[in-house]
């Protein structure tokens, strides 16, 4: 046995190193062939719905497991677009999520720094609650939701669609943390030099915020151009329905048909799968920032 000095020590991983799977090629290849799956599970049907999308009635229902039956045609995207007024859903749903996305990072950021950095009283049982209302179910509420919109006669308005979803108590937290491990002695800095609270929330803590202001934008964008009961529930007027409910009145309307059903999937899914291709650096690093900030 060799002296304890010449004994072979195993090297130590730097502090702040990533979490590796082991030594050697074949942990890494396991983690790589296990991704690959997960990501083979995820995009398989999203190339079964477009192709089907760009397929006949006829050929979908014939026989086989090929998943091309017949000659690719845009029969169904043209019925899906004869059908129903298109055009006024897309702009309904750009609209109500862009508003919504808007109003709810004003609101959430402000709340999340009052809660990070003020000393009201009863700043942390408001927050207790704050954080206890995750939790609730968006289902409960829907009921008492429908009443204050009819006691405000806002039934059937953009307002009804937009403002019940402006409270997101899980961003606020999110941001919170995130302003939690900003250096304070900044903020000093800003105020010795006269800088009012709203000044240096504007000009220190937002540009300091910009990686989990737009992560949290892309999740309250996607929430919201997604969300199909509440939109469903308040709004009867086809004129102010969203993409994803006046295309399900569509195939209500018409009965199943899986072509176009799979043609109104890809309709309501192209915009984030758009925005994602464009942004996607930009996402990928405000997920991961908010990662490192929340830590």
């Amino acid at each position: 046995m060799p002296p304890a000095g010449l004994r072979r020590r195993r090297p130590q991983e730097a502090a702040g190193a990533p979490l590796l799977l082991g030594h050697g090629r074949l942990p890494r290849v396991l983690a790589g062939g296990a991704l690959g799956i997960f990501a083979l599970l995820w995009v398989l049907p999203f190339v079964w719905t477009l192709i089907t999308s760009f397929q006949s009635e006829r050929d979908i229902s014939s026989p086989g497991f090929n998943p091309i039956k017949g000659a690719l045609t845009l029969d169904a995207y043209r019925q899906v677009f004869d059908r129903g007024t298109l055009p006024i859903w897309a702009f309904n749903s750009i609209l109500t999520a862009g508003l919504v996305t808007l109003i709810t990072i004003v609101l959430s950021t402000l709340a999340a720094y009052g809660f990070s950095r003020g000393t009201f009283r009863g700043r942390r049982a408001l927050l207790a609650v704050t954080v206890a209302s995750i939790m609730v179910p968006p289902q409960l509420l829907m009921v008492p939701l429908f009443q204050e919109m009819l006691a405000f006669n806002l039934v059937d308005t953009y307002w009804a669609i937009i403002l019940p979803q402006v409270v997101a108590p899980m961003m606020v937290f999110i941001l919170k943390r995130f302003f939690d491990a900003i250096p304070r002695e900044l903020e000093e800095a800003a105020r010795i030099d006269g800088a009012s609270d709203l000044r240096v929330f504007w000009s220190i803590v937002l540009p300091l915020s910009r990686p989990i202001v737009s992560a949290v934008s892309v999740f309250v964008f996607i929430g919201a151009w997604n969300n199909f009961m509440w939109p469903f529930i308040i709004t009867s007027d086809p004129d102010l329905m969203t993409l994803p409910v006046g295309l399900a009145t569509v195939e209500d309307a018409y009965g199943v048909a899986y072509a176009q059903s799979m043609a109104a999937a890809v309709l309501a899914a192209a915009p984030l799968i758009i925005v994602f291709l464009f942004f996607q650096r930009r996402i990928v690093k405000s997920v991961a920032t908010t990662g490192l900030g929340g830590s």
